[in-house]
């Protein structure tokens, strides 16, 4: 279930290490630029490690979903290592993060 139609209005994507990240997360914004009225719940449960290049794609996604489609990306399932990365960069401080699926599901869903 790498990226899935989980409602009418939620993307739910279980994304997984590069370089099948990349391709992931260009199916996510394929679909979004398809269908403007998605919300994104990204699930990083397989990721180990973030490159720049990821880190990339990650924010040219939140663009495009958050003020492109005004719309709302979330993240979960980050582990310590990501999270680290996270919080060296900045980023978070921009994104949203559940921790687990449920219960992103559940706050995309209030």
């Amino acid at each position: 279930m790498p990226v899935e139609q989980w409602s009418d209005t939620i993307i739910l994507a279980e994304l997984a290490d590069d370089p099948q990240f990349s391709d992931d997360l260009a199916q996510v914004s394929e679909q979004c630029a398809n269908n403007p009225r998605n919300d994104v719940l990204l699930s990083f449960v397989a990721i180990n490690h973030l490159n720049s290049s990821s880190l990339a794609k990650l924010l040219k996604l939140r663009k495009l979903v958050t003020i492109t489609n005004q719309r709302r990306l979330m993240l979960c399932n980050v582990n310590a290592h990501v999270w680290g990365v996270f919080l060296v960069t900045g980023l978070d401080r921009i994104f949203d993060v559940a921790e687990d699926v449920p219960s992103g599901l559940a706050s995309l869903q209030m």
